[in-house]
Formats: C-alpha cells, structure tokens, sequence
C-alpha cells in the first residue's frame, strides 16, 4: 500500500499577518431603506426591520456598518437623549475604525519571497521549497540489493482496510511530525510488478500497490534522514522514479499548474 502525499502550493506570509475584509456597498442602500425614520417610507405595508435583518445574508460587519449609520440618526435626531444609550461613556470602536485599521494593516503587509536558499541551494529534502507548485513526498527503500525511491509504501496486514493500511504506512515512517488528511476511502492508482529475480519464489513472483492521496496539513520529517527522503514537484519525479512506476504515478498525480476547486 503506498501513500501520495502532498504539500499544496504555500501562499505568501509575513511575520505580520493581516486579513482584508471586503465589504459591499451596493447591499448598504437596501439595509438602509429598512432603518430609515418613521414617515419617511413610501405607502404600503411597514416591513419589520429586525427580523429582516436578521434572517438576512448580510456578514457581520456589514450589520455592524448599519448599526452605526442608526447610531448617528438617532444622535442627529431632536430629541436625542445621550442617558437611553446602553454604551454611554464608553469608547465606541466604530466600522469605519475596523476598516481603517485593516487598510493599515494591509499597507504594511510584505509577502515573503518565492524564492527560498533551499531553492538556491536545491534541497530537496525540505518543504520549504517551491512555495508555488505542490510537492510530493518520497522515501528511498531498499528492494532486493538495491535502494530505489518510492512514494511511502508497507505490506497490508490482515484485518485491516486499505485506508488503514496507508495511515499506517505514513504514521510508521513519521511518527507524529506529519499531520496528513486523506482523501477517500478508496485508492487512486494501483502499480503491479515482479519482485527482483534474486527474492522470487515459486509462490511469490510479484506485487500490487494500491495508491492513496494525502494533503499535508501540518509538519514535516525531522528524524529521518535528509538523503533518505525528498520533497519533489510532479515534474522531478522523473529524476528519481523508474520509468515503468512513473508512468503509473503519472496517472493519478495532475500537474502542479492544475488548480484545486
């Protein structure tokens, strides 16, 4: 049973991480039609501006953006009394401070570069590589008298699923420095080949490896080895894989520039 990890393309991060909030205007002219004084509505029946409010699709912040425009009409209204207001005395962080503290938050932002010194140096054995292109993980094992490179494979024990097998499989060689999450219950790939000459018997002649994708989520292999494994994009994977095996890893593994949905 093997499994094909991944690491998705990295986005770009900064010691200072901010989020930008996109708020629409062109929502605001409805909500404000709800909240407008009492007279100043065409004829027809009176809407119920709570309730429409609140089984609306409107985000947080844009209740909040309504919240303040009738915080200032009723503060603009005659008959304004500052003591029926349930914040009195209080510091007020209004919309627009949010907004202008994101828009702050934005100019300062500096992504990092794409281009890491373990490009520079073309490491292999690290994730933080190809920031821009998904990386797969491979092992170096040792078949017979010869040590080849493999997507992380283990024999299936009786008893267990095929899922459970590829858990294993990963869980046996990282311990708990690789947080991965696979996807299904059923494999992607399945290779078959006949063992070396040299372990062949009468009985056992060959194999079959059924594939399992994985997206890394979280970690990265510490204890092994750096020449023991490599982190390459689908188009190293020729630098390091028989041909025979990549044309079935090719199969299921799309290419890099393909975008996830």
């Amino acid at each position: 049973m093997a499994a094909a990890l991944r690491r998705l393309p990295a986005l770009g991060v900064s010691a200072s991480r901010g989020v930008s909030v996109s708020v629409s205007a062109s929502a605001a002219p409805a909500a404000r039609a709800l909240l407008q004084p009492e007279g100043s509505r065409g004829p027809g029946p009176e809407p119920e501006p709570a309730m429409e409010l609140e089984k609306s699709l409107y985000s947080d912040h844009e209740l909040r953006v309504f919240e303040d425009e009738e915080r200032i009409r009723r503060r603009q209204a005659n008959n304004y009394d500052s003591d029926e207001e349930e914040d009195a005395g209080q510091d007020i962080v209004t919309s627009q401070d949010l907004e202008d503290l994101w828009e702050q938050k934005l100019r300062q932002f500096k992504p990092a570069a794409r281009v890491q010194e373990a490009d520079k140096r073309n490491d292999r054995s690290t994730l933080n590589r190809r920031l821009d292109e998904k990386l797969l993980l491979l092992v170096k094992e040792k078949v017979g008298d010869e040590e080849i490179w493999l997507l992380p494979q283990s024999y299936w024990t009786p008893g267990e699923t095929m899922r459970q097998t590829a858990e294993r499989t990963l869980s046996t060689l990282a311990g708990n420095e690789l947080q991965a999450v696979f996807m299904g219950n059923a494999p992607t790939g399945v290779y078959k080949y006949k063992y070396p000459r040299a372990i062949r018997t009468s009985s056992n002649v060959g194999t079959k490896v059924f594939f399992f994708k994985a997206l890394l989520i979280n970690g990265d292999l510490q204890t092994r080895k750096k020449e023991d494994h490599m982190w390459v994009t689908k188009s190293e994977l020729k630098d390091y894989l028989k041909p025979n095996y990549l044309k079935q890893v090719n199969r299921f593994i799309f290419d890099s520039s393909t975008t996830y949905v």
